[in-house]
């Protein structure tokens, strides 16, 4: 099998300049794609992600730094990404952010903040990339949500409510271009992956909080969380959460359209 099946193909991650977006978007890339790293980070830590994404194979790499809570820059996003190689092939809705409370202490600003990134940004992002794929009969739409988009937390109310409207939405745009392209151009799919305890730095307010139960016990305030809620006890790497994205973008996955993939060791199936 070719291993660089996206020779000429070009994917925005957003969110991948760390953790699972960078993940997905080093994967992407010794898939031959070209990609736009996206996210607000300083120049060094920018030049870093981008530095792995060419030692991984990718033949191009732009950078850009809009700011997804703001339409009109998630618009001027767009608009760069899809001048830069003649359109998106691959969109990866990553970019999440995360904020634990109650609903009655939620921050009013947090909940606009949240809904805005996880999920506003997607919608933007989506309406802008999918008439270019409907045109070619060929796209990739694959969406970052969270075991959150399929089951409630407590003290969680804005990313659960942004995770499960990103899985409906995703539906949404399987249904509204299933029928596009044919087997041969690739057709255009939407699909969601659902992470579950995954090593990346949004867990670590949680990692800390269950480790000051335990005398600041990092390994067990880890292994306390995953006894609660991961059933497998073991987290998963953003490695291999880039390997499902990669799935998902190969074409004998043109009828894969509208699920949602949990990678939960289990959670949501109790």
């Amino acid at each position: 099998m070719n291993e660089r099946f996206l020779a000429e193909r070009t994917a925005l991650v957003t969110g991948s300049v760390q953790g699972i977006g960078l993940a997905i978007a080093e994967r992407l890339a010794e898939a031959g794609a070209a990609i736009v790293l996206h996210g607000l980070a300083s120049p060094a830590t920018a030049a870093e992600a981008e530095a792995t994404l060419r030692r991984a194979g990718a033949p191009d790499v732009l950078f850009l730094d809009h700011d997804l809570r703001d339409p009109a820059a998630t618009e001027a996003l767009m608009d760069r990404a899809l001048a830069w190689h003649g359109g998106l092939d691959i969109l990866v809705n990553n970019a999440g952010i995360q904020h634990t409370a109650s609903l009655i202490e939620m921050p009013p600003e947090r909940w606009d903040a949240i809904l805005a990134i996880n999920l506003s940004a997607a919608f933007h992002t989506m309406r802008l990339a999918l008439p270019g794929m409907l045109a070619r009969g060929h796209g990739r739409i694959v969406n970052i949500a969270s075991v959150h988009g399929m089951v409630a937390s407590v003290n969680k109310g804005p990313y659960v409510a942004a995770k499960f409207g990103l899985v409906g939405l995703t539906r949404v745009a399987a249904l509204e271009c299933a029928a596009a392209g044919s087997r041969d151009s690739g057709g255009v799919t939407a699909n969601c992956i659902a992470p579950g305890w995954t090593e990346t730095a949004i867990i670590e307010p949680q990692i800390a909080a269950r480790a000051a139960q335990f005398g600041g016990d990092r390994v067990a305030g880890v292994a306390d969380l995953l006894r609660e809620k991961q059933p497998s006890l073991r987290t998963s790497k953003p490695s291999e959460i880039g390997e499902v994205v990669a799935m998902l973008c190969r074409p004998w996955a043109h009828n894969i359209n509208g699920i949602t993939i949990p990678v939960d060791g289990g959670w949501t199936a109790q």
